[in-house]
Parts: C-alpha cells; structure tokens; sequence
C-alpha cells in the first residue's frame, strides 16, 4: 500500500503538483549543474568528468523512475475512486453532490493524466541536455 504522505498527494491535486515540482529541480537544474561540475579543457585533469556524467545520468535515472511512479500510483488511485462514485451515482442518479463530487474526481484524473506527458516533455530534455554535454565532452564513453 502506498504510503500515507503519497495517498494525502493524491487527493490533493495543488500538493500533487507541488511535488512533482520539487521532484523536477534535478531537472531543471540540469544545465547549471553539468556546467559547474563538467571541467573545461584548463581544468580537464582536475576532475573526473565521466564519473560526474556517470553520478548525474543515475540520478536521472532514479528522478524519473520515482516521479512515473507517483503519478501512475495517483492515476490508479484516483481511477479507483471515479470507479467507486460512479457506482454509487447508478444507485443514486438524483443526488447532485455526488455528481459533482464525480466530476470533480475525473477531472483531477484528467489533470494528473496530462502530468505522464508533462513528465515525457521533461524527461526529452534533460537527457538531450546530459547527452549534449556528456557526449560532446567525450566523457560518455559507457554509463
């Protein structure tokens, strides 16, 4: 089961996002960080540029893996709870709370669906931006 911080995420769309904008500094901090960290030709010797490529591209790695399975462990559950009201709105066509409630919930499902997109946008970037400077750098040899 999900732990209780991730299951109050996701009832709560505003605190969804908001840690989907933290869990995303890495990656908008990626160009700062490969210039600060990568050494120019001067400095070449004086830092080892491919394990800085290498430590950077597993954090990648463990960024992205962690915020896809936040949000499809949202999607999930907020899916299960639009299943859930739309059962209970078949037994009670006439209450017009739980339509909205209904509506509400699909639209938060719609919202954090759109988030997977956001988050392959996000991704594209940050590896052609560590690509671009690692490779280029000639310090990807093998990761």
């Amino acid at each position: 089961m999900a732990a209780p911080s991730e299951v109050r995420t996701c009832e709560d769309f505003a605190e969804f996002q908001e840690l989907l904008r933290v869990m995303r500094t890495i990656d908008d901090r990626i160009v700062h960080e490969l210039n600060t960290t990568l050494p120019t030709a001067s400095f070449a010797g004086k830092v080892d540029a491919h394990q800085t490529c290498k430590e950077l591209y597993q954090s990648l790695r463990e960024a992205h893996a962690s915020r896809e399975k936040i949000i499809k462990s949202c999607i999930a559950q907020t899916s299960n709870v639009v299943k859930t009201l739309r059962e209970e709105r078949e037994k009670a066509q006439d209450d017009v709370a739980l339509l909205k409630q209904l509506r509400q919930e699909q639209t938060k499902l719609k919202l954090m669906q759109s988030e997977l997109n956001v988050e392959e946008v996000v991704n594209d970037r940050s590896w052609k931006v560590h690509n671009s400077h690692c490779f280029i750098k000639n310090v990807m040899l093998s990761v």
